[in-house]
């Protein structure tokens, strides 16, 4: 029992509120949470967080984005992508060019070094990836991506 002016314990995750039990949104705020510092970790030495390697894995996906593009499909704000581009770009990962018809847009693709850099990140995050794939057979990832695709295109349909 505890005494009167005793603080609650916090659960660790995956017990009370922080399990099976909680709300299906505050799992995957804290699974998000888990997969970032853990991504954060693995890509530290090679001095990329995980915003940089979405932003990176990206532009590698869809070359010449603008400012705007990209922060829309990494999920970052514009103010956010900013920051990271223009320390990208200082590191040499990346290189603007202009628009071709509009003189104040600017596309951002990798340069060869943010190719090289992309390449290496994609090693580590990959084995971060058959650790949480791990024991799921290939029926149940493939369920779990559809789950998480489903979950975030029934927010943006919403928007």
């Amino acid at each position: 029992m505890r005494k009167p002016n005793q603080r609650p314990s916090i659960p660790a995750p995956g017990e009370g509120k922080r399990g099976e039990e909680g709300y299906l949104g505050y799992l995957l705020r804290q699974a998000a949470g888990a997969h970032r510092l853990r991504m954060d970790r693995a890509l530290g030495d090679l001095g990329v967080t995980q915003p940089q390697f979405v932003t990176l894995t990206m532009l590698a996906a869809y070359p010449g984005l603008s400012n705007a593009d990209l922060a829309r499909l990494a999920l970052l704000t514009p103010q956010t992508l900013s920051v990271i581009v223009a320390n990208l770009e200082r590191a040499g990962s990346l290189v603007r060019k202009p628009h071709a018809v509009h003189g104040r847009i600017q596309h951002i693709d990798l340069s060869d070094s943010g190719r090289a850099l992309l390449r290496a990140c994609r090693e580590r995050v990959r084995a971060i990836e058959s650790e949480l794939t791990q024991g799921l057979s290939v029926a149940e990832e493939r369920a779990v991506r559809r789950w998480l695709v489903g979950v975030a295109t029934a927010t943006t349909a919403e928007s």
